[in-house]
């Protein structure tokens, strides 16, 4: 049984460095890459406070060759299923390879409203051989929720994992 419970009064630096040890104990020498997200996207649910969706879009060619965004696994509310490229806060960040940290996603052109409640984002592009495979999605009700630091540590996170899924 794994039981990682993050005490509640880290500051956020120590709080995603367990976050990517738990990651790196929990999916070390699985090769499932759905298996890792699933269970990653529970540890962040646990580690990550103030959210209200955190999980995985998927790197995916689709139908005419092009990459789009697939849903991937996930806790929260049901989601969009495909994103393309350059749309939204994900289809920017696996378009650019950059993390994009949305303080007001109803002031971010393009937002792509699959829960209405939310009010912040971050995204975090997974590389792989330098090419974007995933994205990590987090959604928070609060407007400004993440920050740097936040930013930071899921990034962290991404590089820790980035051979498991």
């Amino acid at each position: 049984m794994y039981d990682f419970q993050p005490d509640s009064d880290l500051d956020p630096a120590e709080r995603y460095r367990q976050l990517a040890d738990a990651a790196d104990a929990l999916t070390n020498g699985e090769i499932d890459a759905i298996a890792n997200m699933a269970n990653i996207a529970a540890l962040m649910w646990e580690f990550i406070p103030d959210l209200n969706w955190a999980g995985f879009y998927r790197v995916v060619s689709n139908r005419e060759e092009a990459d789009e965004l697939v849903l991937g696994p996930f806790v929260g509310r049901p989601a969009c299923i495909r994103i393309p490229f350059h749309q939204g806060v994900c289809g920017t960040a696996a378009a650019s390879g950059e993390t994009q940290l949305v303080h007001d996603v109803h002031a971010f052109a393009g937002h792509i409203a699959c829960d209405a409640a939310s009010r912040s984002e971050l995204v975090v592009p997974i590389r792989v051989s330098g090419a974007v495979k995933a994205v990590i999605d987090l959604d928070s009700p609060m407007a400004g929720r993440f920050t740097g630091d936040d930013a930071a540590g899921v990034e962290r996170l991404a590089e820790t994992i980035a051979d498991r899924i």
